[in-house]
Formats: structure tokens, sequence, C-alpha cells
């Protein structure tokens, strides 16, 4: 049987004072923890949605994922700063400790705060939406584990939700 293992993030969030939109993932995937940065799985489909709603070259590196999303108003990062999880899954975390949202609000006018998935929103509604007095809107996950959506369906509901 697999192992929980304490976990706390390394990298911090993105964002500056300009951005208006903040997406939020659960917890970053052993993958994204390995490269340093978010959404770092191949497979994961977040930065080449993000290319193709903003008009874009997908970025390759993590300077330019930073600069994609500023150029565009967006600030990420994940709901859950430390926790107790197995491997990637986000359907094990446990023992949360939440990310200060409100860092992010209280540096930049952000309009919108959009969940990466329903495990990111139910963990946001649960441990932030009260300090932050702010709801999020949910959007289908980008990750390979939703099947459901292939990309043109993942771009109709986030470009719906996102209005860059």
């Amino acid at each position: 049987m697999a192992e929980y293992t304490r976990v706390k993030t390394t990298f911090e969030p993105v964002f500056d004072e300009n951005s208006r939109v903040l997406i939020l993932g659960t917890f970053p995937s052993v993958k994204s923890r390995e490269e340093n940065f978010y959404y770092g799985h191949s497979q994961n489909r977040f930065w080449r949605l993000i290319a193709e709603l903003t008009g874009e070259e997908v970025p390759t590196t993590i300077a330019e994922k930073k600069a994609l999303l500023l150029r565009h108003g967006i600030a990420l990062w994940d709901v859950v700063l430390e926790c107790d999880i197995i491997g990637s899954s986000d359907s094990s975390i446990r023992n949360v400790v939440p990310a200060d949202i409100k860092r992010i609000l209280k540096s930049a006018n952000i309009e919108k705060i959009i969940a990466n998935g329903a495990t990111a929103h139910r963990l946001y509604e649960k441990y932030c939406r009260e300090s932050t007095g702010r709801s999020a809107v949910k959007c289908p996950s980008t990750s390979p584990a939703n099947a459901a959506f292939g990309m043109e369906r993942l771009k109709e509901a986030w470009s719906a939700k996102l209005r860059l």
C-alpha cells in the first residue's frame, strides 16, 4: 500500500499588481515538485490551454510561463501549501495547511478566482473562502486524469469563465 508523505510547496505564487484573475490548483504533483513549477507534467493541458486562450505560443521555460501569465493579468497558485499526500493523488490530500490567498488579494485587484478542477474548488471552499470572503468559479481540471474533457471541451469551458 502506498504511503502518505508530508510535503510543503517550495515555489512561490505568480502574480503582480496587474493580476486580475487568480487561478488556483490543488497542490503540485510529484512532477511539478521535481520541475519546481506549476503544471510540470507533460500530459497536463494547463499551459497549452492558457496559450490557446491567450493566442500565444505554448511556453516551455519557467520564465516564459511566468511572463505569459503576467502579460495577461493572470495570477497562479495552489490552494494547499502543505499536506499529507500519496504521490500526486489530489484525492488523498489530508492534514491541509492552506495557502495564504489573501496575500495575493491584498497586492492585486483580483476580479475573479478560478479553481482548476473540482478538488481545488472543494478545498478552496473548505479552507480559504471564509478568510478571503470571496467565492471561486469551478473550471474543469486540466489534468490528464480528466479524460472526459478533451482539449476543445476544456477550451470552451474555460473561455466562458476566464474571459481574458
